[in-house]
């Protein structure tokens, strides 16, 4: 059955304590203590009625007490049936003071049936019970019509006010919860893109720094294989070693980077291509700073494209181009071509792949392919 506002229950946030200031349970609490003085105190006055009658009429106000508490339970867990007949109890027990005597205990029952009715229960359960137990108080209470009428509008709104108040503190408790698990989902997720950023920028590192070692071992194996002079396998286990060297400070500066401490762009470029033969670099454009995931781009892709052409085009002339443009940075890697090394199968970085991967990341693009003369490699990056 599709649920209505007659049907549907106020919520579990509704019904419980959740979110209820400390001055409003204490203040609860005060109503339902006086409740139960008042009606303890009706059982042990009335002057018709012995000590065995009193005593009854106490165990009736504990029975309505407890009747009532699992009302509230069975009300919270959405239970309707056991609620009804929780309910129809406690008008039993109110009938039954009236029968016996005890009129204002049971006028007092009756009306607090009536609020807990309408504010706890469905409206269309809610409605009939109200309008049972006020009736049966309107019908044996003595004030003037007038007093009697005005009361029962009373009860009757004080328990759809508190129905709305209550729904009103679910609302925000359930708002909250949302709002509390977004802020989670959010932390989980940028905790997830950091570790992301970590490893990809310590495994770029690894990748340039490894692969170019690679190469100059791979070398002199070579050289020893074919009986070649000590000095030529030297100088190849030296330039490995400070390829290594080279790969502890580029790692440092990957760990700099992911603190924000960054070297200019420009001095990394220079300093790039002064370690390699051949090649210069060229800066256009305004120069601005870069976020920090747009510089660490260029700079893998820079790495990676020299790698390349140490690996396949040895002995030819590199050309870097860093273009400052209004929406986007461009970085163009060009080299002259040359005869491939002989090494050119030797393991590799994370190549192409990887720098597309990268660009695409940041929402760029990279190209790469052959030109006239030699290999392109243009990388472009918005910023």
């Amino acid at each position: 059955m599709t649920e209505n506002a007659w049907t549907r229950w106020p919520s579990r946030e509704a019904l419980g304590r959740a979110g209820i200031t400390r001055p409003r349970r204490m203040l609860a609490w005060s109503v339902r203590l006086l409740v139960i003085a008042l009606l303890l105190w009706g059982a042990f006055s009335q002057k018709h009625v012995g000590v065995w009658g009193a005593l009854a009429a106490a165990a009736g106000v504990v029975l309505a007490a407890f009747v009532s508490w699992a009302f509230f339970h069975t009300t919270y867990a959405h239970r309707l049936m056991p609620s009804l007949a929780l309910m129809s109890v406690i008008l039993g027990i109110a009938v039954a003071a009236e029968a016996t005597g005890f009129r204002g205990p049971a006028l007092l029952i009756w009306c607090g049936a009536g609020i807990a009715a309408l504010e706890r229960l469905p409206l269309g359960a809610a409605l009939p019970v109200t309008s049972v137990a006020l009736a049966s108080y309107s019908a044996f209470n003595n004030d003037v019509w007038l007093t009697t009428a005005a009361t029962v509008a009373g009860m009757a709104l004080a328990g759809y006010v508190l129905r709305l108040d209550a729904e009103a503190r679910g609302n925000a408790q359930r708002l909250l919860a949302q709002e509390r698990a977004a802020r989670a989902a959010e932390a989980e997720s940028a905790a997830l893109v950091e570790r992301a950023r970590i490893a990809r920028e310590i495994h770029d590192v690894l990748a340039h720094s490894l692969s170019a070692q690679l190469v100059h071992l791979e070398a002199a194996r070579l050289l020893i294989e074919r009986g070649a002079g000590r000095e030529q396998i030297l100088e190849r286990v030296v330039a490995a070693r400070g390829m290594a060297r080279d790969g502890l400070a580029e790692t440092r500066q990957a760990l700099s980077a992911l603190r924000g401490e960054l070297t200019p762009l420009e001095e990394f470029l220079t300093a790039l291509v002064s370690a390699s033969d051949g090649a210069d670099v060229t800066v256009t454009g305004e120069h601005r700073a870069l976020p920090a995931e747009a510089s660490q781009a260029v700079r893998r892709v820079a790495q990676e494209a020299l790698t390349n052409v140490r690996k396949h085009a040895h002995g030819a002339k590199v050309h870097l181009r860093l273009d400052y443009g209004q929406h986007e940075v461009t970085l163009d890697v060009r080299d002259s071509g040359g005869r491939p090394g002989e090494l050119t199968g030797a393991g590799g970085g994370y190549g192409l792949l990887g720098m597309r991967e990268r660009a695409e990341l940041l929402g760029g693009s990279l190209d790469a392919g052959p030109d006239e003369e030699g290999f392109v490699v243009t990388l472009k990056v918005p910023v």
